[in-house]
């Protein structure tokens, strides 16, 4: 269940295919409002296969949407994605903070988790987490961030050796997975980096 009424044109894990979704998507709008969004989705397809051209598109698209608070919303989000990829962390977070609030202004609670998750990404793994985590259990359009938000969570413990806290959020990701469909790869991801957890956790009590 979602909110965001461009989600289904992604097909996860065929660039090609969301590539051709969004360009009919495109050409049906018809409304500068409406192209606005479908431009910041084929800037974040481009911002996925790493080109350039994802500054321009985002450009067009802040042109087109005008005070449209979705749309607004959108082009901060990959406003601040495209930023974290060219200047860092400190420069995108503010424009993701902003995408956020955008989001909850504009009732799009889908797009809000997305902004979360970002947040959390470039800025405070801890806090933006446990924000994203709130919406995902208050809004049911919000729930599939709940598995993304939880293995990167895996993830930024592993990397600074706290392999209890990883396995635990790990854990809490793939039973997130269980109530609902999730992204794939992502489920994936936690699975495998449930199991580096446990063999390091195992290592270390070998070593006691």
């Amino acid at each position: 269940m979602t909110d965001d009424r461009l989600r289904p044109l992604w097909i996860d894990g065929d660039v090609d295919a969301t590539d051709r979704n969004l360009r009919a998507a495109l050409a049906a709008e018809t409304t500068n409002a409406g192209r606005a969004e479908v431009l910041t989705q084929l800037a974040r397809l481009e911002w996925v296969r790493g080109l350039e051209s994802a500054g321009a598109l985002l450009d067009e698209a802040s042109e087109l949407a005008g005070d449209n608070p979705v749309a607004r919303a959108r082009v901060l989000l990959e406003r601040g994605r495209v930023l974290r990829r060219t200047a860092g962390d400190a420069a995108a977070v503010p424009v993701l903070e902003e995408a956020y609030e955008a989001a909850l202004e504009a009732e799009q609670h889908f797009i809000a988790g997305d902004a979360a998750h970002a947040c959390a990404l470039a800025g405070d793994m801890l806090a933006w987490t446990k924000r994203g985590l709130e919406l995902a259990n208050r809004y049911p359009s919000a729930s599939y961030w709940r598995g993304t938000l939880l293995t990167n969570l895996g993830d930024w413990h592993r990397e600074r050796g706290e392999y209890e806290r990883s396995l635990e959020a790990y854990e809490a990701a793939l039973a997130a997975g269980e109530r609902a469909t999730r992204n794939p790869a992502v489920m994936q991801e936690a699975r495998d980096g449930a199991a580096r957890a446990r063999e390091a956790l195992a290592r270390a009590s070998d070593r006691r």
